[in-house]
């Protein structure tokens, strides 16, 4: 096999990336009604096979902000990869940790690699998980059977 390519971003992206981020919690900050609203988040990994998604919410549910592996810089089947998952929970960490939340639920869906690493992340940054739920969904009775063959 070849050699592992990273993508490292310039100084000056990083610089405008983190611009961006900052200019976006402005406009949060000043959303808080509920009586958790600044201490308490809800974090969704969404996993498939393809990508992993990461949305950050406040316990009202208005979402605060989401990455995937493809904007963290992924591409192609590199996406769907463990090591991109926990990528991506590297920085909702960060935003999390800038925004200032305390303690966070996670709720988890689907069933891509991507699941227990997003989880592991959030746990190395030192973030305070209060909850963690498996909320994907399982059909019950499956789909309607095909008719009987008449020959």
């Amino acid at each position: 096999m070849g050699k592992k390519h990273v993508i490292q971003k310039s100084q000056e992206e990083i610089i405008k990336e983190t611009d961006k981020i900052e200019a976006g919690f402005k406009k949060e900050a000043r959303i808080t009604s509920a009586p958790q609203a600044g201490t308490d988040g809800k974090v969704f990994i969404s996993s498939s096979y393809n990508n992993t998604m990461i949305t950050l919410t406040d316990f009202t549910g208005k979402a605060l902000a989401w990455k995937s592996a493809g904007s963290v810089g992924f591409k192609g089947a590199k996406k769907g990869t463990a090591f991109a998952s926990s990528k991506v929970g590297e920085m909702i960490a960060g935003i999390i940790i800038k925004l200032g939340i305390r303690r966070i639920h996670v709720y988890v869906k689907g069933i891509g690699p991507g699941r227990d690493s997003a989880i592991r992340a959030l746990m190395a940054q030192g973030l305070n998980i209060a909850a963690i739920k498996d909320v994907t969904p399982i059909p019950h009775n499956g789909c309607r059977a095909r008719k009987v063959r008449r020959v």
